[in-house]
């Protein structure tokens, strides 16, 4: 059965239904139109622009319902939304804090950081690989990490590779070049 559309409520380029009856704007901007407009010029990272950029367009009444600003600014509509809350509740320095996300966890703790050190510059007895790099990590340790955790730090902190170049190779027998030595 083909389903009837109404002509009345237009599509966007997704064929879903675009909301007739938008929310309007209704918040009350405390901050002078010409400080925000400075504020905005001296501001050099991009999204708080935006969120500025969504104040003075609000203050300016451009637009009249809020996913006609959403779509202008780039963002979603519960962005919008948001913004907004904070902006009723905290103010503009708030609504101007943008959080990068929390404190990144050290995923290798400092002992192990130095064994690896230790083990990684050993020329008499390396790893073999990553695999074996985390292997020793538990069996040393105690602790599983996983491999490409590990392959990652180490490429990190101690810029290895996959097959690095030694002075000597490590299963150089010390009396057999002595040996070799004497009788030439």
């Amino acid at each position: 059965m083909e389903s009837v559309i109404p002509n009345t409520l237009p599509y966007d380029r997704y064929n879903s239904y675009l909301y007739d009856m938008g929310k309007r704007v209704k918040i009350e901007i405390k901050e002078d139109l010409e400080y925000l407009k400075n504020l905005r010029k001296k501001k050099s990272n991009h999204r708080e622009k935006t969120r500025i950029l969504s104040l003075i367009l609000t203050k300016e009444k451009k637009f009249t319902r809020r996913v006609d600003l959403a779509e202008h600014l780039g963002i979603g509509i519960a962005t919008l939304d948001r913004w907004t809350q904070v902006y009723k509740t905290s103010g503009l320095d708030s609504m101007l804090t943008i959080s990068n996300g929390g404190i990144r966890r050290n995923s290798v703790p400092k002992e192990v950081h130095e064994g690896l050190a230790k083990k990684v510059f050993d020329s008499n007895n390396p790893f073999l690989g990553y695999k074996d790099a985390a292997l020793w990590v538990t069996k040393n340790y105690g602790i599983v990490i996983q491999y490409n955790t590990l392959r990652t730090y180490l490429i990190r902190h101690f810029k290895t590779k996959l097959k690095s170049p030694r002075k000597s190779h490590y299963k150089k027998d010390e009396q057999a070049i002595e040996a070799f030595k004497k009788t030439t």
